[in-house]
């Protein structure tokens, strides 16, 4: 780092804000100056030129620590102690030297930047919009449309001044609490192209938004036919009707108004003219159904975000003010209509609103037919975009055509909105068309309430919107009176279109991409998960509650190909401890090494496995552990691993089968020491022996299923057999209870007790008594032949030349027998003994299980002060001809019950 320089500057930028900016001439890296000066004052103040290092020489000086000769300049950068750049590097620096930092392309990489540094980028040619031409006014001519003035006296004439007034209120009552909910999401960040979908979207997810965007476009194409049809009917209206206040129009007259007052429904042609023998019979549902339109047009100026200066100022009180402002017009125009003229001109003249005009009636015609083709073209300009927003996400395949580049035109969603307007037009039926629009509108509005009210009432930390009147209860309000509006309209339309926006939804979950925006269901989730795991709590969880949550120790022995990071079949097995894939099971791997320079491959790995757990479709999470030994780690693991009692509580892993034939020495004290770690921590074990054999998904078995029930074990063996009894590979399988008694006399009490215990727990499988011979019966007649007697004795071989060494060793150093770095005290009677249950069990199960599917047989806890090895012998010996084999350990809570 250079020492820092102080030099005079005489030229000065224009002030802004009391502080300066001096221009100044670096050599090869940026500068900055700045000086507080008075906005009035011309006095010079001498600023300090630094000259920064870059990031590369940062992060040197940060990973080699501090270096002789530089002692000046770490005095003058008092921040380089913190390794970072200052907040004046990162936003006064790069701005001012026009250093942009770079965007992720994609909304589903990173949604949210912090800062943004730099100028802004333009989003399109052009320039951008404020509140009133951007948001106001779009609004104001979407809404005060064709509806007003073509069918807004008619509907006055049919139900009467009192229920228009109330279908105005109740109408205007739900796109303005549409509109508190839009103004609140849209002020909680930036917006970009998209309108309601972006919103929607990003509050409750992609396949919501896609489903409800995808309806929302559809509204509002069809919309554009409804404008055309408008103008179209005026046109043909205005060329006969040319006149002032002609016909029963007799000016504001009370006695009118009091007649006009109650409802008049009833039968119409599909034009809407009275006639008894009419198709159309007309009620307050229906009206509904064809006002909603005319206050549907709020989302005109969220639709045009991305082109708006400031979207956080401008959506608010643009939409808000046109929605308070036709909503007063509505009201003071039902008034008006009702004192004008008589029910019969109200239901008969679809152009009163331009015979009552003033100055004349053509004006008003002109004006309708301009203003309802903006509106159409408005429609056919903001569709396309839309779809076009839609499609740029890459959340549907389907959609790619219509992806448009960085301020481009979508030409082809264009062409298909047209062609959507163009067949909406050749039906002709204004009537017809309104019912479809408010269906999708509505749709649309339920969506930006329900956003509103699961943000609002989950209340992230991220939640944070400028629009500050809103409130939960609101939002919950404007979503229940958009869907009663939906079924006053038409349950029928109502099902149709919620038919279609469900079929939209599993067409996303099944072939969208997935794509994380930190939606509202995510927090939703997680506050579920937590309140669940407190309601949980962390007592002792009931058996009729307990469910397996199996820790899978995946890469403990032997080696894997490099992109295999867990064995193929342990995922496998990982499914047959869970009844029909429900429960969490927890995929961890240790490196050995120093966490700080392993931390990049454990994340690395970490993703790999995860990757590789879904491939295998196994509900579960990875985790990599980087300890010095595989015996830390694991130690760290148990006791840590898990939240409450969301702790795993069954450690799955291989058996060592490749210890010996490769001279892994030091395999037999790490599998101890994992056993035991797991007993003093109360985790229940199961150690798969056959792995390699073990059956895949649809690979079926016959035969058994034999379990050696030795000891009490909380009933997880039993649970096993009943488990792996639900998977389709071993369903064609029976259950087979060995039951070990000492002498004879025991048998028979022994079954019948079994065999009332399976009954009570609804489980079905034969009970068989086995009866083994105890040490002491062995000793006093001799041993006899057994089928592994030749694996029996190369074990008291093997144990007896492994002894000799450790005497020789210990004589020689002059100290007790040492094993695994610890003293141990070998009684050789008792060896011999355990090498005999082991061998007796191994002879007993190869007698009655040899064709078993898969045999599950209890675990012997390491003997105290034995070695290591010793106990590798016993396991090898109890385990030796049986292919398949579970070896089950269970722990001090019972997993199953007898009670309901």
């Amino acid at each position: 780092m250079e020492n820092a320089e102080i030099e005079s500057v005489d030229e000065e930028m224009p002030s802004q804000n009391g502080r300066q900016y001096r221009p100044v001439v670096s050599d090869d890296r940026a500068v900055i100056q700045m000086s507080s000066m008075g906005s009035s004052s011309s006095t010079d103040i001498p600023v300090k030129k630094i000259n920064m290092p870059s990031q590369v020489e940062t992060a040197a000086s940060i990973r080699d620590g501090p270096h002789e000769g530089l002692g000046h300049s770490q005095k003058d950068s008092k921040l380089e102690l913190f390794g970072f750049d200052s907040l004046v590097n990162i936003l006064g620096l790069k701005s001012m030297t026009g250093e942009q930092i770079p965007t992720p392309s994609s909304p589903r990489e990173s949604e949210d930047v912090s800062i943004t540094v730099g100028r802004p980028k333009e989003t399109g040619p052009g320039p951008k919009l404020g509140t009133m031409m951007g948001v106001f006014l779009p609004c104001l001519q979407n809404i005060l449309g064709i509806i007003y003035y073509i069918r807004f006296s008619w509907i006055v004439g049919m139900a009467g001044v009192g229920e228009a007034l109330v279908l105005v209120a109740f109408c205007g009552s739900c796109t303005f609490l549409t509109g508190i909910s839009l103004s609140a999401i849209a002020t909680n960040g930036a917006m970009k192209g998209g309108g309601p979908y972006y919103l929607i979207g990003r509050a409750l997810g992609p396949e919501v938004g896609v489903s409800i965007g995808l309806c929302f476009f559809l509204g509002t194409a069809v919309a554009g036919a409804m404008y055309v049809l408008g103008a179209v009917e005026t046109f043909l209206d205005a060329l006969p009707n040319a006149g002032f206040f002609r016909g029963g129009i007799m000016g504001l007259n009370l006695q009118t108004f009091k007649e006009n007052w109650s409802s008049d429904y009833q039968r119409t042609t599909n034009a809407g003219i009275p006639d008894p023998e009419g198709s159309v019979y007309w009620n307050f549902n229906a009206l509904v159904g064809l006002f909603f339109p005319a206050v549907t047009g709020i989302m005109a100026g969220s639709n045009r975000s991305a082109s708006l200066k400031d979207t956080q100022r401008s959506i608010p009180i643009g939409t808000l003010a046109a929605t308070l402002t036709t909503s007063s017009l509505y009201l003071i125009s039902v008034l008006l209509f009702g004192a004008l003229a008589a029910r019969e001109e109200l239901l008969t003249n679809r152009l009163l609103t331009a015979e009552v005009a003033w100055p004349f009636p053509i004006i008003i015609y002109v004006g309708i037919i301009l203003s309802t083709l903006g509106a159409a073209l408005q429609s056919l300009t903001g569709a396309p975009r839309l779809l076009a927003a839609i499609a740029n996400d890459d959340i549907l395949p389907v959609l790619n055509y219509f992806k448009v580049t960085e301020g481009g035109e979508p030409h082809l969603a264009t062409l298909f909105t047209a062609f959507i307007c163009i067949g909406c037009v050749v039906i002709g039926n204004l009537d017809l068309i309104t019912p479809t629009i408010t269906m999708f509108f509505l749709l649309c509005y339920a969506g930006v309430n329900l956003s509103c009210f699961l943000l609002d009432l989950l209340d992230a930390p991220s939640w944070r919107p400028r629009w500050k009147f809103h409130h939960w209860s609101l939002s919950l309000l404007g979503a229940s009176l958009c869907i009663v509006i939906m079924f006053l309209i038409s349950w029928t339309f109502t099902v149709v279109s919620l038919a279609l926006a469900s079929l939209i939804y599993y067409y996303v979950s099944l072939k969208g991409k997935a794509g994380d925006w930190g939606d509202g269901f995510k927090s939703a989730y997680f506050q579920l998960a937590l309140r669940s795991l407190r309601s949980l709590g962390a007592n002792q969880v009931h058996p009729k509650n307990w469910y397996p949550i199996p820790l899978i120790f995946c890469r403990p022995w032997g080696k894997l190909p490099e992109n295999v990071p867990c064995h193929p079949k342990l995922a496998d097995f990982a499914n047959c401890v869970k009844k029909k894939g429900r429960g969490m099971s927890i995929f961890v791997s240790i490196i050995d090494g120093d966490y700080h320079e392993l931390a990049e491959d454990a994340k690395t790995a970490c993703r790999q496995l995860s990757t590789y757990i879904d491939y295998k479709r196994c509900e579960g999470v990875a985790e990599i552990i980087v300890a010095p030994n595989m015996s830390d780690g694991f130690r760290g693991i148990v006791q840590t691993m898990g939240l409450g009692n969301l702790k795993p509580n069954i450690i799955v892993m291989r058996y060592p089968e490749i210890w010996r034939r490769e001279n892994l020495t030091q395999i037999p004290s790490t599998f101890v020491s994992v056993i035991n770690d797991c007993i003093i921590a109360n985790k229940a074990v199961v150690i798969v022996k056959g792995l390699d054999e073990w059956p895949g998904e649809y690979q079926r078995q016959y035969g058994t299923i034999d379990l050696y029930w030795i000891v009490r074990d909380g009933g997880l063996m039993l649970l096993l057999s009943q488990l792996l009894l639900t998977k389709e590979s071993f369903e064609s399988c029976k259950i087979q209870v060995f039951c070990i008694a000492e002498e004879d006399t025991e048998a028979e009490e022994l079954k019948a007790d079994v065999k009332k215990f399976l009954y009570d727990l609804r489980m079905q499988a034969e009970v068989i008594v086995v009866t083994m011979r105890s040490w002491e019966a062995h000793m006093e007649n001799g041993p006899q032949q057994e089928d592994s007697v030749e694996a029996f004795t190369s074990a008291q071989r093997r144990i007896a030349a492994y002894l000799a060494e450790m005497k020789e060793t210990a004589q020689k150093g002059g100290k007790s027998l040492m094993a695994d770095g610890k003293p141990v005290v070998v009684n050789e009677q008792q060896v011999d003994k355990f090498l005999y249950t082991t061998l007796k069990l191994n002879s007993t199960i190869l007698k009655y299980s040899r064709m078993a599917a898969v045999v599950l047989v209890s675990l012997p806890p390491p003997p105290l002060n034995h070695p290591a090895y010793f106990y590798m012998e016993y396991m090898d010996l109890l385990v030796e001809n049986v292919p398949r084999m579970l070896i089950v350990r269970g722990y001090r809570r019972d997993v199953v019950t007898l009670f309901t």
